[in-house]
């Protein structure tokens, strides 16, 4: 009987919860929450108001996996249920203007949703941090996770002293006792709960402010400093110019942007508070092949689009993406030029062409499209849009849609009203063919391209089928560096010295395309090792040692101590070849072995960790421990590494 009644609870609690929002206004969420880290557990208690909509006698919550519930108001202890994943709150509610409050005092150790970084395990960089979207703040904060229901939230967090701790909102007040010290943020604003969030760890930070005075606090790792400016480069006039395009104000009091480590996603833009991973974090060297100034951008796009206003449901998922990505790339022209926005929308058509070709296309509406469709082809459809009805009715269309429903949900035709009424265009043909189709209109789009870039027409008119004498005479030419790329990446054969007279980009295509290097062209390629660019440094180092590998002690030698990117991948890359060239610092051969199999621990984020087991397996060294740490790999929270290494750790039981 009562396995019958769970599972009526349970079916119950899903129809009506999904309903809820139309007989509950969840208002504002007083959070109070002690993180243990070491024992990975949250200790809170959050006192919610709400106001009824319509008669209702029980009021649902998600709470994952929780212990010690406890609820009641200012007045007496309330009646609930609690199936484990849903708190079932039984109380008569009458329709009134009256505010109720309810308080949830809870105990839980986070399965998902947040994360305790090295605190086990030896690591230096000790951290917490949460995600909500996909995640479910719900996981460690009893919530909505219908993002229909906005809720302003207060936080404030206890934790050990010594850490700063970053979450939504302004910072108000801080109090510190003997061991631990509790932080008090301030939201004016409603929000949905999954773009509740908190980072935790060892950061200083640099604090700079907006045309408007938004401050915008911009953290780093205190050994990081001298990566911050060129990690954060551009960033406030990224800010200065997505105020003033998009027309309407930061609707947030502050700005926060958190690198950690072993993040999930490229960055998540939490409401005023941004986290992202910390593969990101770069010095000036890195700037060319990997910036944060793409991620940066559509990050801080999503404040207004995504987190002021919010979807109602995956069916308009394009709402954020696609805005975020179109704006992030609007204000990348403003950084790196209009050939620079062009050649984007160039490489977004690429993207869905491909996607196309292999029968993936998509309606923009449909929820269960592909992030390529949400994010290009939303921003190429903005792209469509804004050229036919013009800049003048795109923007004020764009302005009016957010003023009118700030702090709401929307849909894609609450948009779309807004562009007619500005355009007075009827759009529904448009919301045909682009929206609610799966076709892609990719002749459309390059010949759109063509019309409005030179640079793209250029390109197109590059002979890339002509005889090997006019493409190598093109490489020495003046045309555009990404036909000669191109050129380069399909007749490697073809390169000759004065071909390394080109750009860093250029010159990066032939240090990756020329596996086979001609005895007349060594002494050229070996100039691609003194280039600012790590990606050609490494590729560079090993064409020059398997090409000429009585030369490897000079190539080592000139490459050593060089770490690459924050994945070391240069310095992976390095230990490898030191270890598998007899000659070179024979005596050293431990400590190098020794550093290449450490990088497999789980002291070191993930990515450094897939570099380290990629090349041990490669020469077929991974021995007792590596295949240990791999073994821990399986079970790391980022799904993708921990695909990667049970498909390696099968592979090696195999052998």
């Amino acid at each position: 009987m009562k396995y019958i009644l769970q599972i009526l609870f349970f079916f119950f609690s899903i129809y009506v919860s999904s309903q809820q929002t139309k007989y509950v206004d969840f208002k504002t969420g007083d959070v109070q929450v002690t993180i243990d880290a070491s024992a990975k557990e949250v200790l809170g208690k959050v006192i919610y108001s709400y106001q009824v909509l319509k008669d209702v006698d029980t009021i649902f919550m998600d709470a994952i996996n929780f212990n010690d519930i406890r609820i009641g108001n200012s007045k007496e202890i309330i009646n609930f249920f609690y199936d484990g994943k849903k708190i079932a709150i039984i109380k008569s509610h009458k329709k009134s203007n009256f505010i109720h409050d309810v308080a949830i005092e809870w105990k839980v150790a986070p399965k998902k949703a947040m994360y305790f970084i090295d605190w086990n395990n030896g690591g230096e960089n000790q951290q917490v941090w949460t995600q909500g979207q996909g995640k479910y703040t719900s996981n460690w904060l009893p919530s909505i996770d219908d993002m229909n229901d906005k809720i302003e939230f207060d936080l404030s967090i206890t934790f050990g002293k010594g850490y700063e701790v970053i979450t939504n909102g302004k910072l108000v007040n801080k109090q510190t006792n003997d061991s631990t010290a509790t932080w008090y943020y301030d939201m004016q604003q409603p929000m949905s709960s999954y773009l509740v969030a908190l980072a935790i760890g060892n950061y200083s930070k640099r604090v700079t402010y907006s045309k408007s005075g938004i401050p915008i606090e911009l953290y780093y790792y205190p050994e990081d400093s001298i990566k911050a400016e060129p990690t954060y480069r551009y960033t406030a006039q990224i800010f200065d110019f997505l105020e003033e395009e998009i027309g309407v104000p930061y609707p947030w009091q502050t700005y926060k942007q958190v690198p950690v480590k072993d993040f999930l996603y490229a960055g998540m833009e939490n409401t005023s508070t941004t986290i992202f991973s910390d593969s990101f974090v770069i010095d000036s060297i890195s700037f060319l092949d990997k910036n944060y100034v793409n991620v940066n951008a559509h990050e801080l796009a999503h404040q207004w689009f995504g987190d002021l206003v919010t979807e109602t449901s995956g069916s308009h998922h394009w709402l954020q993406e696609g805005f975020a990505t179109y704006y992030a790339l609007l204000a990348e022209k403003t950084v790196f030029g209009v050939d620079y926005f062009y050649w984007q929308l160039y490489n977004y058509a690429q993207e869905l062409l491909e996607q196309d070709k292999a029968g993936e296309s998509t309606s923009l509406l449909d929820p269960k499209s592909s992030s390529i469709t949400f994010y290009e082809k939303g921003a190429w459809v903005l792209y469509l849009l804004r050229e036919q009805v013009g800049n003048k009715a795109f923007s004020k269309g764009v302005k009016n849609y957010l003023s009118k429903h700030q702090f709401k949900n929307v849909e894609t035709s609450d948009f779309i009203f807004e562009i007619e009424k500005t355009s007075g265009q009827d759009l529904s043909l448009f919301l045909k063919d682009y929206l609610e189709s799966d076709t892609l209109p990719y002749e459309e789009m390059i010949g759109l391209l063509k019309t409005n870039s030179v640079m793209i027409k250029n390109y197109f008119d590059v002979n890339y089928n002509a005889d090997d004498t006019s493409l190598s005479d093109m490489l020495s030419s003046n045309i555009l560096d990404e036909a000669k790329i191109k050129i380069i990446n399909q007749n490697p054969h073809i390169i000759k010295k004065e071909h390394f007279n080109n750009s860093l980009k250029v010159r990066q295509a032939i240090a990756k395309s020329l596996s086979k290097i001609p005895v007349d062209l060594k002494e050229d390629y070996e100039s691609l090792l003194n280039d600012k660019s790590y990606l050609t440094m490494e590729a560079a180092l090993l064409s020059l040692c398997f090409n000429f590998p009585e030369e490897s002690l000079k190539y080592l030698n000139k490459t050593k101590g060089i770490d690459g990117f924050n994945d070391k991948s240069l310095r992976i890359v390095w230990l490898t070849l030191a270890l598998i060239h007899e000659g070179f610092e024979p005596e050293n051969k431990t400590l190098y072995f020794k550093e290449l199999i450490d990088y497999t621990g789980s002291k070191f984020g993930f990515e450094i960790r897939q570099n380290a087991f990629m090349y041990l397996q490669q020469i077929k060294a991974c021995n007792n421990a590596c295949v240990e740490n791999l073994r821990n790999a399986t079970e790391h929270h980022h799904w993708q590494f921990a695909k990667f290494a049970k498909s390696l750790l099968e592979t090696i039981n195999k052998n």
